[in-house]
């Protein structure tokens, strides 16, 4: 059987996954009469519940008489990891792009990656079904974003399709016919992606993607450059400096056949297939034949901009919640995710109860967060900190990123005064339709962080923003950060209505009645500039008067409700969030009054 091998990239929210969903149940990989969740591909709960791919997956569809691998990549830059890998695996990609909102961010960055490796595209222009469609704005947008990024005369020749994902349809024309469903674009693969370039020699492949199996353990998937391999064959791995990591046997061979993965008996060359067996080979390690010296070269990988450190609870309601609590557990596991995610860094710190976890941008950093609350982990975060450099020169050096907002004419004034602020440089403002405009911004990235939600406040919701790693420059000085101090628990028990009624005059409440709460831990936000401890315990003094209206039940306003990125983003160098299964607690780092106020004449004296 002939073979394909195609990636879909696309920006977030631009149809990737639902386009493979069409893809599937037309090819006959998937019955009609099969029950199969919407956006098969994305099977993750984090993934379902906000609508982004995280981890690239592959499957594969039957076409005549060839068989496609396609692979769903991520869209958004905090997962770019996966996409730098997963480009090298395939001979074309297909690109999504909205008709309505254009090339985006992210649709830069994967572009970029795949003009890198040589890939010519298809463009696939989608939601042409959309009442403010602009499909052949759209289309300029496209062919100057490949011309910006030098692309060659072959890449600068796409042939384009118009279609609906949603609707199972693409064709050269935009009006259709819709009847041929994604005929057209199957078609369209097979003539303008080549085959797979198959080398002489062994068995040669170089590990994509990474994951843990309960019964086969580990397993690498990725695409055989040379050679082919049988199970209980025997293989060797290579680090990319040639060192052999490790020998061993391949367990299970498995190749992607609709959505199941089936076991094969033998892997050719040019095929994307996954191995088990090996227990140590990860990502961008040679897969080889016992007889290969010299390691497959890997692509390089953009650096992390963002890190935090992950702390062991020592809050006195630590273990009450989670059942994984110790730095050994929390160990493992964050260097079992740094193996399996190339854009992860984790070191250890000095007092082994704490490691610094660096990344691409939050985003990436608080879906592991959520991913372990979700698994039983109980530990506390500090805020994010960006990644700063040294240039040749000695000076200091910080990560800047594009940012692209879409955003009413009318809160467009606020968004500039707000960006000018976190001392970023507005490049370009232009109408984007519907008075709508497009602003487009290089900013610090220690500017951005909780800028997301503060940006939706101002414009009611309506703003949509994009972010992604643009260089390195030279240090753009001090950014004002939080204005207001907190309000602190100065005792351990439950949160009592009646307080916390009497304290609203002080500020709003992150609490609830009945929390938990202990000394130390954050229970609002102060009106002033200075924190305040308080006593959320004490209730109403109980009286033998009988008045009316003396009893009545306290109305409290409700409190703010911190989310998971809103906590990261609001607190300060001095404060973490405690993330339990259950819970997401804010509180200072030294939770003893006295060592705070030690902490604050050091820092006074060292300044």
């Amino acid at each position: 059987m002939k073979l394909r091998n195609i990636a879909i990239i696309a920006h977030v929210d631009h149809g990737k996954t639902t386009l493979v969903d069409a893809m599937l149940r037309q090819s006959g990989s998937v019955r009609e009469n099969q029950r199969v969740d919407e956006r098969a591909m994305d099977s993750g709960d984090i993934e379902r519940e906000r609508g982004i791919t995280i981890l690239a997956k592959a499957t594969s569809v039957e076409w005549g008489d060839t068989r496609i691998n396609i692979v769903d990549t991520p869209g958004h830059a905090d997962f770019g990891g996966e996409v730098e890998r997963i480009l090298n695996m395939v001979d074309g990609v297909v690109l999504l792009v909205d008709s309505a909102e254009g090339p985006m961010p992210q649709t830069k960055f994967v572009v970029g990656k795949a003009l890198k490796v040589g890939l010519r595209p298809i463009v696939a222009i989608n939601k042409i079904d959309r009442p403010d469609a602009r499909a052949e704005e759209v289309l300029n947008e496209v062919f100057d974003l490949f011309a910006a990024m030098d692309a060659t005369d072959e890449q600068l020749d796409f042939p384009v399709l118009y279609g609906s994902g949603r609707d199972g349809w693409m064709n050269v024309n935009p009006e259709g016919p819709k009847d041929e469903g994604l005929g057209p674009l199957f078609d369209l693969v097979l003539k303008h992606v080549p085959e797979p370039k198959v080398e002489e020699g062994p068995f040669r492949m170089i590990g994509t993607i990474l994951e843990a199996n309960n019964f086969l353990g580990r397993i690498i998937t990725g695409r055989v450059l040379s050679g082919s391999a049988k199970p209980n064959q025997s293989i060797k791995v290579l680090g990319q400096d040639g060192k052999v990591l490790e020998t061993g046997r391949i367990s299970k061979i498995l190749a992607f056949r609709g959505l199941e993965r089936q076991p094969i008996d033998e892997a050719i060359a040019g095929d994307i297939v996954a191995i088990a067996g090996l227990s140590k080979g990860t990502v961008a390690d040679s897969f080889v034949d016992p007889s290969v010296t010299i390691p497959l070269k890997a692509q390089p990988i953009d650096p992390p901009t963002v890190t935090m450190s992950f702390i062991v609870n020592d809050s006195p309601l630590a273990g009450t919640e989670g059942d994984k609590v110790t730095s050994r557990v929390i160990r493992d596991r964050l260097l079992r995710e740094a193996e399996g995610s190339v854009a992860l860094q984790i070191e250890e710190a000095a007092d082994k109860d704490s490691f610094f976890v660096s990344g691409r941008g939050e985003l990436q950093l608080a879906v592991l967060i959520e991913t372990m609350r979700r698994e039983g982990f109980e530990f506390a975060v500090s805020r994010p900190r960006v990644v700063m450099k040294n240039g040749e020169d000695g000076t200091l050096l910080e990560p800047i990123e594009e940012v692209v907002i879409d955003v009413d004419e009318e809160h467009s004034g606020v968004v500039v005064q707000k960006m000018s602020e976190r001392k970023a440089d507005m490049v370009e403002l232009r109408p984007s339709g519907g008075d709508r405009q497009r602003l487009v911004f290089h900013a610090p990235t220690r500017g951005l962080i909780g800028y997301q939600s503060e940006l939706m406040t101002d414009t009611r919701g309506t703003a949509i923003m994009n972010r992604l790693f643009h260089s390195y420059q030279p240090y753009k000085g001090e950014i004002d950060g939080r204005t207001n101090g907190v309000l602190i628990s100065n005792d351990s028990g439950e949160a009592v209505a009646y307080a916390l009624w009497n304290l609203e005059e002080r500020g709003p409440m992150v609490i609830d009645p009945g929390a938990k709460v202990y000394q130390g831990m954050i229970i609002g936000i102060h009106n002033r500039d200075n924190d305040l401890e308080v006593n959320v315990l004490k209730g109403k003094k109980l009286t033998n008067i009988r008045a009316a209206g003396k009893d009545e039940a306290v109305k409290l306003t409700p409190p703010i409700r911190m989310t998971l990125e809103r906590a990261l983003s609001w607190i300060q160098n001095d404060e973490l969030v405690e993330v339990t299964p259950k819970s997401i607690r804010l509180r200072k780092l030294y939770l003893d009054p006295n060592e705070r106020k030690r902490f604050e004449k050091q820092k006074a004296s060292a300044a």
